[in-house]
């Protein structure tokens, strides 16, 4: 059982269980052991982290974490699965997808097992970068606008194009310390806005709420070919004004990029998981033309389908296990 009271003892016993060796490079520090994976730290020490990583577990073990400061994360986990359990509460587990969480007195256990896998990328912000963006922008402070300890579990389509750039850029090399820092205040900017977004009554009604949610699970059942916007209104019986800005405040995307963001996660398991050919993909995610879809993954993914797949076919990825 280990001990951690804030994210960086937090990594120290994550790097000491990979074995990852660190190396020195001109922007950012790899931690990697050729067995298990890798790790890209970007850092401004004390103030933030961004880090880009795909490892492998190689044996059991138990982080008990106990962080009474306050510290923003947010980012995306592509792949990976781990078992955790706060205080007072049952366990739970953590799977892929994108997340925004204010952590602060959080007390629990997070366990690993051989084989489990992670690949992702996550900023984690610094309570000192914190302050320091409420002192020089009054009208955002992190600190009140999220409640602590409360997953979200999506990102502003913004912040995703966002963070897609800058694993391009890791990937060629080319991300420095005034980019990576550039895009932060962007994040926060785009957070911001959307957060005011959020705050206005757009509703009065019980009924226009319950009709943004029943649009939600239309979508969500019906991505690959979704009705129109014109004809959920219809269906729901609510303007499609009112529709529109309504799914944004509540779910922070447009319904045409929450229909897109189903597609690409569908269309990522396939690769990932079976041998069909990039047209049966594209069809399956409901694109009429591979060339539109190849083109609308790389903008999520920031990677055609076909070197996503690679990505995916390792030894000891899940595809081969269960085949």
């Amino acid at each position: 059982m280990y001990y951690s009271e804030n994210p960086n003892e937090f990594r120290q016993i994550m790097l000491r269980e990979l074995g990852f060796q660190a190396v020195e490079k001109e922007n950012y520090t790899l931690y990697e052991n050729p067995k298990n994976g890798f790790l890209h730290l970007y850092t401004r020490p004390g103030l933030y982290d961004f880090g880009i990583a795909d490892y492998t577990i190689p044996r059991s073990f138990v982080v008990q974490f106990n962080t009474p400061d306050p510290f923003l994360r947010f980012g995306i986990v592509y792949e990976g699965k781990t078992r955790f359990q706060l205080e007072r509460q049952p366990v739970s587990s953590f799977e892929a997808s994108a997340f925004l969480v204010l952590e602060r007195h959080l007390k629990g256990r997070q366990a690993w097992k051989p084989g489990d896998h992670f690949y992702g990328a996550e900023f984690t912000i610094y309570p000192a970068f914190l302050q320091e963006i409420a002192v020089r922008f009054p009208n955002f402070d992190p600190l009140e606008q999220f409640p602590e300890n409360h997953t979200r579990h999506y990102l502003p389509a913004e912040i995703m194009v966002i963070l897609q750039r800058l694993l391009l850029r890791d990937e060629e090399d080319n991300l420095n310390g005034l980019l990576l820092e550039a895009a932060i205040l962007e994040c926060m900017g785009v957070l911001l806005e959307s957060e005011r977004l959020q705050a206005q009554p757009v509703f009065s009604y019980q009924k226009d709420f319950q009709s943004i949610q029943r649009a939600r699970d239309i979508l969500t059942e019906q991505f690959t070919h979704p009705p129109t916007i014109e004809a959920l209104s219809r269906m729901l019986l609510i303007n499609s004004q009112k529709l529109k800005t309504g799914f944004f405040e509540y779910y922070h995307m447009t319904i045409g990029e929450y229909t897109a963001s189903l597609r690409m996660s569908h269309a990522a398991d396939l690769l990932a998981t079976t041998e069909k050919s990039i047209a049966e993909i594209a069809r399956d995610a409901g694109y009429g033309y591979p060339s539109n879809f190849i083109k609308k993954f790389r903008q999520t993914y920031g990677c055609t389908p076909l070197k996503y797949r690679i990505r995916c076919y390792r030894p000891d990825s899940e595809f081969y296990h269960n085949t």
